[in-house]
């Protein structure tokens, strides 16, 4: 039996579907693009931007409302929001870029707290190429398309399935000499470690028990909006590596409850050797 969808679901799924579309268009042609001379990084960059302006367009004639804060515009609407869409239109830009068939739209709602803080509210992540979409809602559960999630019941390292985000060129030298110490550390321990290129399509991945856990630091917060609600609603854990809330630092520890302590141990020990 399908799940029934909550009117914020229904205008988060209905506006990343009409942005998919467009994207899987643009994806047939940039794969065609690897032949010119110019290649097809401004395409991309088109691509990107419309699909932002899709999603903002459509969310907005539902709750029109509601702030935004998106990976290419930044911050729009009342800084006193009550509610908060937080968007990534294309999560795995080099991935697309590439011609790889693993990229996904991510769309969070933020809710204000009482006590003037923000939560996780609800989340949408979806790969459009194999049409998959993982989606939750605080207090009603995980998703995979009708399908509830749960995080993977292991318990010791050594079966475990980790995914996490390699530093690439641009990272400052410190980020990189922390990833390699965590590395370092891990991979004698874990049944293997994988890196895909999609933060937020890793996130979901763990909420499917398809990853035992996912580390990666300074993420976004379009990066993880949706996934850390999706992870949460499927019984896992998505913090910092101290246990408090991602989104402060991008340092990003998600796991099912056995694996998540020994996660995030190993991302202190390697961060505290500066």
């Amino acid at each position: 039996m399908a799940p029934n969808l909550s009117a914020h679901m229904t205008v988060m799924q209905n506006a990343v579907q009409r942005a998919a579309r467009r994207l899987l268009r643009d994806f047939n042609e940039v794969e065609q693009l690897q032949v010119s001379v110019k290649g097809p990084g401004d395409f991309v960059s088109q691509a990107d931007l419309r699909a932002e302006q899709s999603l903002r367009d459509d969310l907005n004639k539902a709750r029109p409302g509601y702030a935004f804060l998106m990976e290419e515009a930044g911050a729009q609407g009342s800084e006193n929001w009550a509610w908060r869409w937080v968007i990534d239109p294309l999560d795995g830009t080099s991935n697309f870029l590439h011609g790889i068939p693993h990229w996904a739209i991510s769309v969070g709602l933020e809710r204000r707290l009482p006590d003037g803080g923000s939560e996780p509210y609800a989340g949408v992540v979806y790969a459009p190429v194999v049409d998959e979409m993982f989606w939750a809602e605080k207090g009603a559960g995980a998703f995979l398309n009708d399908r509830r999630l749960r995080v993977s019941a292991r318990r010791e390292m050594q079966s475990a399935m980790l995914g996490t985000g390699i530093p690439f060129a641009a990272s400052p030298p410190g980020l990189r000499r922390r990833f390699a110490r965590t590395l370092e550390a891990l991979m004698p321990q874990v049944s293997g470690v994988r890196r895909f290129g999609t933060a937020s399509l890793d996130l979901a991945w763990v909420a499917a028990g398809r990853f035992d856990g996912f580390w990666e630091l300074q993420l976004r917060p379009w990066d993880i909006a949706a996934g850390l609600v999706i992870v949460r609603e499927a019984g896992g854990y998505a913090t910092d590596p101290d246990g408090g809330d991602p989104r402060a630092t991008g340092d990003t520890v998600a796991a099912n409850p056995h694996l998540h302590p020994q996660l995030c141990a190993a991302l202190r020990e390697a961060m505290a050797a500066g």
